[in-house]
């Protein structure tokens, strides 16, 4: 049983964008140190819910409560203060390509830094053993100079999960991380977070459009179905049957 202030609480949350709905009616908590799996079909609303988890979206109706504050009250300023305790990966990468290895995992540092200290370091880079042991970690130590648009996709994937690590977050979200990899990069990249959260305690949540990367890395797994949550279940309780419901298409 968890005990305490769950770090992610979404209260009767709908969002819409126009006439469209993303998500309806969305109840749900998510404590420090869950790992949690957002399934379903492209459309079902799983990126609208990483963008309100890290406050990239507020919602049209309902609360977000993220570290025990309601998004949607907070000012801009305390605002930004409680997302730079959430790190986000993407599945666009969101890297300088034409900068090295290096200057992209030391943006992890830039809710921290002064202008003044992020520009110096563009010039001569600081906190170089932190981006070190992120890369490390992540296991491209060698490409700490390297040009990033001279990485692969799985490396430069991995450049954006090492800037997380050194923005060193209460919480992780991936919003569809493995999208533009080939399977056996994709297995790689969610063995990955799913150690890291392991050995860190951190949370983890992932949108995933393949079911059996939630079922296989993750211990939590909710099921979303045109912006409504079909199940919230251990991999174990996911029958075939809600599988086959989720990814049903519409006669």
């Amino acid at each position: 049983m968890n005990l305490g202030t769950p770090i992610f609480e979404l209260k009767n949350v709908t969002k819409q964008f126009g006439s469209f709905q993303s998500l309806a009616n969305i109840n749900l908590q998510i404590w420090a140190g869950d790992r949690v799996a957002l399934v379903g079909s492209s459309g079902a609303g799983k990126s609208t819910m990483i963008n309100l988890l890290n406050g990239t979206l507020l919602p049209t109706q309902g609360e977000v409560w993220v570290l025990g504050h309601n998004l949607s009250r907070l000012p801009r300023k305390s605002l930004r203060q409680i997302q730079r305790q959430i790190g986000t990966i993407y599945q666009q990468f969101h890297l300088v390509d034409n900068l090295r290895v290096i200057h992209n995992v030391n943006a992890g540092h830039l809710g921290r830094w002064s202008f003044f200290k992020a520009a110096i370091s563009l010039i001569s880079p600081m906190e170089v053993g932190t981006a070190a042991i992120a890369l490390n970690q992540v296991g491209i130590a060698e490409k700490l100079y390297e040009r990033t648009d001279r990485l692969s996709g799985g490396q430069q994937q991995r450049v954006a999960i090492a800037r997380v690590l050194v923005q060193n977050p209460s919480a992780i979200l991936a919003d569809e991380p493995i999208s533009s990899l080939d399977p056996e990069r994709s297995r790689e990249i969610i063995q990955m977070l799913r150690q890291l959260s392991q050995d860190s305690g951190k949370t983890l949540v992932t949108s995933l459009h393949a079911f059996e990367y939630a079922r296989n890395y993750y211990e939590r797994i909710i099921g979303l179905r045109q912006g409504r949550i079909l199940f919230d279940a251990s991999p174990l309780a996911v029958s075939p049957s809600m599988v086959e419901e989720l990814y049903r298409t519409e006669e």
